[in-house]
């Protein structure tokens, strides 16, 4: 439905579900262990048409999305996404922006995108202004949890496929680490990359050891060895660590003050962000803006159905993290989701509108919380 007169669309209504699923197997990394993802979908009408963005979030976040930021967005003109999305900042103000609150606001602004989108029949890729017809991945996974044989079927499954580079998650057991690396290097080959991820389990000084003993064993990316919070850790990390391993951490930032002092810190080689956390697609390309400034590449931190059409509008874009759990979850709940191509690239399709993605309710009832 293509709106020529340039009469507004009211956004008619607002809804909001959170679904819990089980893992397929027990997982865990440097610093912390789940059994299971919650899913949180929002779904956006106007004009007969429905928009449809998520996050991975508490329950609680579809309580905001559904209540306090509906109230926001009802009546708004559903092709102004982004007038809506600064309403939603001021709207939250005592609720607490960094964390739930700005998840549940990552959600609803991919729905009002998503919306937009199909209001004027024309693809999320397009609205966004791209500049790359696909996004790079990485597969991602590897967990401390997995014995080396699970790790390697998994990191070389993805390398069979195309995928030139793949992360595993390290720093539970260091003891174990220097084994683990060898099974996954031998699964995968030499001609593919191999990424670590610590999720800030190391000190200072461990994440140095680690840092140069990575290098020597040819791995070139080394995410969050210190707490993200860190920011000295990681630039002194940043600074004097062996040449030739990308630092790279941002996965957890909410708003732009977050990365603008993880930039100014001089903390990354790469910046990471997350499009479902740091205020939705208005958020993330207000980070990628940042990275501009810099001559600073971005990698999009996981929820790849989306990401990949993001990642198409972002000038230094690197690559996105294509995550096991989410991976598997997209699938199950939408239909219309993207696969690899033998690139190891996701390729939105230009002839649907939006994002491509209808959700599957019947499939994901039954794991509904909220």
């Amino acid at each position: 439905m293509s709106d020529s007169s340039g009469d507004a669309i009211p956004v008619g209504g607002l809804r909001a579900a959170a679904y819990t699923i089980p893992t397929d197997a027990p997982e865990s990394d440097g610093t912390l262990a789940w059994d299971s993802t919650t899913l949180v979908v929002v779904t956006a009408e106007a004009g007969g048409r429905t928009g449809i963005g998520y996050t991975y979030a508490g329950p609680a976040a579809a309580a905001v999305a559904g209540h306090e930021l509906a109230e926001v967005v009802i009546g708004r003109d559903a092709l102004t996404p982004q007038a809506s999305w600064a309403a939603m900042q001021h709207a939250v103000r005592n609720l607490g922006r960094p964390g739930l609150v700005a998840e549940a606001v990552s959600a609803v602004d991919i729905a009002l995108w998503d919306l937009r989108s199909r209001l004027l029949d024309e693809p999320l890729t397009r609205t966004l202004g791209a500049m790359h017809d696909a996004t790079p991945i990485y597969g991602s996974g590897g967990f401390t949890s997995y014995d080396n044989t699970r790790l390697a079927e998994q990191l070389g499954g993805w390398a069979e496929a195309g995928i030139g580079r793949v992360k595993m998650k390290v720093g539970r057991d260091p003891d174990a680490d220097a084994d683990r690396v060898a099974a996954a290097r031998a699964a995968i080959g030499d001609d593919v990359d191999l990424f670590v991820d610590a999720n800030g389990a190391y000190t200072r000084k461990q994440a140095l050891w680690w840092a140069n003993w990575f290098a020597d064993n040819g791995i070139r990316w080394l995410e969050e060895p210190v707490s993200s919070d860190d920011l000295p850790g990681l630039a002194q990390l940043r600074a004097h660590g062996p040449g030739g391993v990308d630092i790279a951490a941002g996965e957890y930032g909410y708003h732009l003050p977050y990365f603008q002092a993880m930039l100014d810190a001089d903390a990354v080689d790469c910046l990471q962000a997350d499009v479902t956390r740091c205020l939705g697609i208005s958020g993330v390309l207000r980070v990628a803006a940042l990275c501009d400034a810099r001559s600073l590449d971005l990698s999009l931190h996981c929820a790849p159905q989306i990401s990949a059409h993001v990642g198409t509008a972002i000038w230094h874009l690197r690559h996105l993290e294509y995550f096991h759990d989410h991976v598997r979850i997209e699938h199950m709940a939408f239909d219309g989701v993207l696969q690899p191509d033998s690139g190891g690239v996701l390729r939105p399709d230009r002839t649907r509108a939006g994002h491509g993605l209808s959700l599957r309710d019947a499939e994901v009832e039954q794991f509904r919380v909220a």
